[in-house]
């Protein structure tokens, strides 16, 4: 009998202690996840209903991913594509991968015929552009004028189109989130955000404040390219706004446009772009259509099985007529780029140089705005290859890949 008494008293200091270290270890996880969640900047606006109806009763569904390198690398979009068929199970959806290395916001507003509805309408369309629209030296007016071409023309295209926008972070982010500000591109963005009322997550504020809170460190997340390990955290956050936004409290049963408002915010953003083809330049002499195109100079392509306008020799010619406000070259700029020489409706020429800072080892993509805030009218664009260049580059040429035109209808 003692020793019954002696085993019930063991059992229920033992269970005692199991339930408060069951407790403790409780409120120890929700600290964490508070803490966890606090460090997810989501700006909750709009709705995202009409993507969620379609996808329940429709059981289709297209969703895109527009982007530069980070949204076209194997890492947060294909996490989402996962978490979307597994959320909806009998829905059959067409994923659109248009992410493209090293484009920013102005080469997506005039791909978007191209690459993001060439299937037809989307009903779900995630945006990133800061990185690039920073590291490539777009200036505010560009930032918001492609930000807000994009965001326009797919509205213009799907008013029931839902949209979610998102600003990743690269090095020269981070000393700027520390001193507790904002990089001028998310700002940018974020106005347009805010405009047309798109929910939007601030990734580069939420990474900054977890490496300094000691979570990680650059490393570790892998850069501005991030590891599998960074990549988690971007889906993640993704998943708490759709989680949120697709919550079962929302009762909406019908699709409602999203409202568009009547003025953009810049008159000459690029929400009318597209991309022309080259073919339609009238040739003067010195450039030559190649299908495929092949590189002269051995370096690293982004676009393989391609058609490229080219010219290699100083004065090269051509002229392209065009309706529209804006007009410019859709480029590979690698290690022979050149310097064109540019004039528009037979004013005073003007010279470009084609050469980055990426182009010794990579044609890069860069869509080059040649003339803006033109009237919306004809017009014809001459283009000439100069005899100077660069002193980094190895030739004189110009790799026309589409012109591009703001203003057509």
């Amino acid at each position: 009998m003692k020793r019954l008494l002696i085993s019930c008293i063991v059992l229920v200091s033992l269970t005692a202690a199991f339930s408060q270290e069951k407790t403790v270890f409780v409120d120890t996880i929700n600290r964490q996840t508070a803490i966890y969640k606090q460090r997810q900047h989501i700006n909750f606006r709009g709705n995202l209903n009409n993507s969620r109806l379609i996808f329940d009763k429709d059981k289709v569904g297209r969703v895109a991913f527009l982007g530069g390198s980070i949204t076209a690398m194997k890492g947060w979009h294909n996490q989402i594509m996962e978490y979307l068929t597994k959320r909806f199970p009998d829905t059959k959806f067409d994923f659109i991968e248009a992410g493209i290395g090293s484009t920013g916001s102005t080469p997506g507003a005039f791909r978007m015929k191209k690459d993001v509805f060439k299937n037809g309408k989307v009903d779900l369309l995630f945006v990133e552009a800061a990185v690039n629209d920073d590291t490539n030296g777009f200036d505010s007016i560009a930032q918001i004028r492609g930000m807000e071409g994009e965001v326009r023309q797919a509205l213009l295209s799907n008013p029931n189109m839902d949209i979610v926008m998102q600003h990743f972070i690269y090095d020269p982010f981070i000393p700027i989130l520390n001193a507790g500000k904002q990089p001028g591109v998310i700002l940018n963005h974020e106005k347009v955000a805010e405009y047309y009322q798109i929910p939007s997550i601030n990734q580069a504020q939420e990474i900054a404040e977890r490496m300094k809170a000691g979570e990680f460190d650059w490393k570790q997340f892998g850069g501005t390219h991030p590891l599998p390990f960074g990549q988690r955290f971007y889906a993640a956050t993704m998943k708490v706004l759709l989680d949120k936004m697709w919550s079962e409290t929302n009762t909406k049963t019908i699709l409602e446009p999203h409202n568009i408002p009547t003025k953009p915010l810049d008159d000459f953003s690029y929400f009318n772009g597209a991309l022309v083809d080259p073919r339609e330049a009238r040739i003067k002499n010195g450039w030559l259509y190649e299908n495929p195109w092949m590189p002269k100079v051995l370096a690293a392509v982004r676009f393989t099985n391609v058609g490229i306008l080219e010219a290699l020799d100083p004065e090269s010619e051509l002229s392209f007529q065009f309706e529209g406000t804006d007009v410019g070259i859709y480029c590979v700029c690698g290690p022979n780029a050149g310097i064109v020489k540019f004039s528009i409706d037979g004013g005073d020429f003007k010279k470009l140089d084609l050469f980055t800072r990426w182009s010794k080892n990579l044609y890069i993509p860069w869509l080059h705005i040649l003339a803006n805030n033109l009237k919306n009218k004809n017009h014809t664009l001459i283009l000439r290859m100069s005899e100077d260049k660069n002193k980094e580059s190895m030739g004189t040429a110009c790799q026309i890949y589409y012109f591009a035109v703001n203003g057509t209808k």
